[in-house]
């Protein structure tokens, strides 16, 4: 996904030739009238420049639009789920954790407009402000441009988790998030969902996924600390520019639930894109990353209890690389890259069996 502002206005609604061009001229249509009501200002009042879609967005749709209100200019991008299809998640739910992570010193794109049920534009969406920046994990481990982003990136993404998790999950504004009961473990309820759907996928027997399974629940920690948690804390998920982060995006698994498997999920294989020396993301050390947690308001991680949820965090993303190739194998989806992903279900075993043997 690219961040940068897009080039050269025209007028809205889009009418270039391109397929879809008129469900973006509807889109436009639509996407005035809701902001006109939100402004409490006169339909003619909002124009829309460059409405156009945006590449990335696996799950959601991203357009990238620039809105102007009566001489007030305005960068954005939308948010919305694919029109007809269920969502597993709430936009509205989405828009008002942004707004409390905003509150909290989080750096994440300012939201301005909801339309949560869909009523205004036909499919729940909301309306960010757009950051300038990369989003590509490659270009941050490879560019030289980036040299010093990579320098300064995992204390500052260590911090960001501090603030994420000061959030209070108590505060009415984020009422919904998905949490387990009270009296059931976090790791414990983790591990149980991932090891069902694992068995659902499977067309052959998995060992290694087996052997994770019962390694995780003979130690699952014995703690129920609970703060909000990100829930895919990512590279990859992040704006950077050479400085560094600029901000997270991707908040639609925001849960309750134990902190340090937002820690734990920066640290999976899958997203150091082959630099695996350094298993924050590729970019630095544990040691650095919870340091920086720590020094920034995070409580003191229990490393035992960050190994096990390092563990969970790459026995679930073995099971998804499972669900990709069933899509594909099911014939769903047509697709050589759900194909491919769903070779990568070895990589994650090769990590998780190496994490079972203590290797750092």
């Amino acid at each position: 996904m690219t961040t940068s502002p897009p080039a050269g206005p025209s007028e809205t609604p889009d009418r270039s030739a391109a397929p879809g061009a008129p469900a973006a001229e509807e889109l436009g249509l639509r996407l005035c009238a809701l902001i006109a009501r939100e402004r409490d200002v006169p339909r003619e009042a909002v124009r829309l420049h460059d409405l156009r879609r945006m590449a990335g967005g696996a799950s959601r749709e991203l357009w990238s639009v620039d809105v102007e209100i009566r001489g007030e200019h305005l960068a954005l991008v939308l948010r919305r789920d694919p029109p007809g299809r269920v969502g597993e998640s709430d936009r509205g739910l989405e828009f008002r954790v942004l707004r409390a992570a905003a509150g909290a010193g989080v750096p994440v794109p300012r939201v301005l407009f909801c339309d949560p049920a869909g009523e205004a534009t036909g499919s729940p969406c909301f309306l960010m402000e757009r950051v300038a920046g990369e989003t590509l994990a490659r270009r941050l481990l490879r560019d030289p441009q980036f040299a010093k982003a990579r320098r300064v990136m995992t204390a500052q993404l260590g911090a960001t988790l501090a603030r994420i998790h000061s959030l209070d999950p108590g505060d009415p504004g984020l009422a919904g998030l998905p949490t387990t009961p009270p009296d059931v473990l976090p790791g414990r309820a983790d591990v149980l969902t991932t090891a069902e759907r694992a068995r659902s996928l499977a067309l052959e027997p998995h060992p290694v996924l087996e052997l994770a399974e019962r390694w995780l629940l003979a130690r699952v920690p014995a703690r129920n600390r609970r703060t909000v948690v990100h829930g895919d804390f990512r590279i990859g998920n992040v704006i950077f520019d050479s400085e560094g982060l600029r901000s997270v995006l991707d908040w639609e698994l925001s849960h309750v639930g134990d902190p340090l498997e937002d820690l734990a999920w920066l640290c999976a294989r899958t997203w150091r894109f082959g630099n695996d020396a350094l298993p924050v993301g590729g970019i630095g050390s544990r040691d650095e990353l919870v340091a920086s947690y720590e020094a920034a308001g995070g409580e003191k991680v229990d490393r035992t209890a960050l190994r096990f949820w390092e563990v969970a965090a790459n026995f679930r993303i073995a099971v998804v690389w499972l669900s990709q190739s069933r899509t594909f194998l099911d014939g769903k989806v047509q697709s050589v890259e759900l194909a491919s992903l769903g070779r990568r279900t070895a990589e994650s075993e090769d990590e998780l069996l190496r994490l079972l043997r203590e290797e750092p």
